[in-house]
């Protein structure tokens, strides 16, 4: 039992490792994945920032050609003399001037960092160089930065729902509002700085990336989800194959144990009365010595069914046992097997045969002979002192019914199981092993025949053994 415990435990505990494994597997896969979503998205607004400047360019290009060429310009109107140029001196510094409209130049320098791109550092300068240029005469199209993001979003396979991007300062204010936005709760938000002198960001709004994420992880969830399934399954057989082995190892335990001490009782009861007669003088008593012989007789008939129900318990463990059929006549067999059964004298027998003349059936017969007395040993043992068998045996079947105590109509279908006995309180002097019935059923289907019971409480029982053919 204690072994049996810490297999269960083991067992417990691998199936609960694998799946708090998987469990971290996935959710260390799903963290990954959204990193590298919210990479692509980041990636997105970038690119669709330049593709909006290039919109406003293209606006304000359109602007300055259709303004009359004047000193005054109107507030919003595009500067017609703002340059912005960024390069790289020949001590790696990144270099940046701008040309306000007014002459002003605004020089800024820094070092291009190795860690990232320097065709990425030039973009960045540059843009921002564009927007703190043009931010202030070409107005936000919030419309076309929804349309442009989207379309970057697209290429990197990404569809959200819903998509709306707003500018905000530093504090989250919002500069341009979007009128897609009404402040949905529950979205997904990303900020990217497009102006840093100013701290103006556009902080973009979609739809939670959860469900695009799920989705690329689709097939390692499915694969993930099997493989927990072929795990747990495998677990449960192991489980359950260790849980039959060890019922079946306490019941061999039982069986040998209960088996030794049943052989032991009718050895010693026998040779006491085998050794009354030695070695006392019952000559001339023999009341005492049919009394003793009668004793040892009964002791050792009771020891020969003992090794019948071991010897048929293992050959019916060989698998490959084969059968030996020949031609039975029915009635001349059935006759002869109740003769020998009359004979018992513990109990008042009678043993009635109907079956039919010139019935001749193809079977083994020294296992069918064993059948045969298992079904009447059966009746005898459950029945009380005046026992009334009758055989009937045509065509199609051969029944044997008794007047016993009957079987419970619960324990029926249990009745052929291996180690299976019927509960009776009463019956505490019948003493069985559960083999007896599992024999008779395991013969009979390797004959490819079958057997049914009927029984009814306190009326007795009918065992009836159906024929697969006929032989005449």
């Amino acid at each position: 039992m204690k072994r049996f415990k810490t297999i269960s435990t083991t067992f417990i505990v691998v199936i609960a490792v694998i799946f708090s494994c998987n469990v971290y597997y996935l959710v260390s896969l799903y963290n990954s994945i959204r990193s590298n979503v919210e990479r692509d998205v980041m990636t997105a607004l970038a690119d669709a920032d330049i593709d909006d400047l290039m919109f406003r360019a293209g606006r304000a290009q359109a602007l300055a050609s259709n303004v009359q060429m004047q000193e005054e310009v109107e507030e919003k109107q595009a500067p017609r003399k703002a340059e912005a140029t960024t390069y790289r001196d020949e001590n790696g510094q990144l270099i940046s001037v701008r040309t306000e409209a007014d002459g002003t130049v605004i020089e800024e320098r820094a070092m291009l960092s190795e860690n990232a791109s320097y065709s990425n550092q030039m973009v960045d300068a540059m843009s921002r160089q564009f927007h703190a240029i043009m931010d202030r005469y070409i107005p936000y199209d919030m419309e076309v930065m929804d349309s442009v993001l989207y379309n970057q979003l697209s290429n990197r396979f990404i569809y959200p729902d819903f998509l709306c991007v707003e500018v905000v300062n530093s504090n989250d204010s919002v500069i341009c509002g979007n009128p897609k936005f009404n402040g949905e709760s529950g979205l997904d938000s990303f900020s990217f700085n497009i102006n840093p002198d100013e701290g103006i960001y556009y902080k973009a709004y979609m739809t939670p990336l959860t469900r695009h994420i799920l989705s690329q992880m689709f097939g390692i969830i499915i694969t993930v989800f099997l493989l927990m399934v072929a795990f747990s399954l495998a677990f449960w057989y192991l489980f359950r194959t260790v849980s039959r082995l060890r019922t079946i190892e306490e019941m061999k335990d039982d069986f040998v144990s209960n088996m030794t001490h049943e052989l032991k009782t009718p050895i010693a009861i026998a040779y006491s009365a085998n050794d009354a007669l030695l070695n006392y003088d019952t000559s001339n008593d023999p009341d005492k010595k049919t009394k003793y012989l009668t004793i040892a007789n009964k002791q050792l008939r009771r020891l020969g069914e003992l090794v019948e129900n071991i010897l048929a318990m293992s050959m019916e463990r060989r698998k490959a046992m084969k059968l030996r059929p020949e031609d039975i006549p029915l009635r001349e067999f059935v006759e002869e097997i109740a003769a020998a059964q009359r004979m018992r004298g513990d109990k008042d027998i009678t043993i009635n045969v109907n079956v039919a003349d010139n019935i001749v059936v193809e079977a083994d017969k020294t296992h069918l002979a064993n059948v045969l007395n298992n079904l009447i040993d059966n009746a005898i043992k459950y029945s009380d002192e005046s026992v009334e068998i009758t055989i009937t045996g045509d065509n199609h079947d051969l029944s044997v019914r008794d007047n016993g105590i009957g079987i419970p109509s619960k324990s029926i279908p249990y009745l052929f199981n291996k180690f299976y006995r019927v509960p009776h309180g009463n019956r505490q002097d019948v003493r069985g092993y559960g083999i007896g019935l599992y024999y008779v059923k395991c013969i009979l289907d390797k004959m490819g025949w079958d057997i049914k019971v009927n029984s009814v409480e306190g009326k007795g029982s009918i065992f009836t053994i159906k024929f697969s053919k006929d032989e005449q």
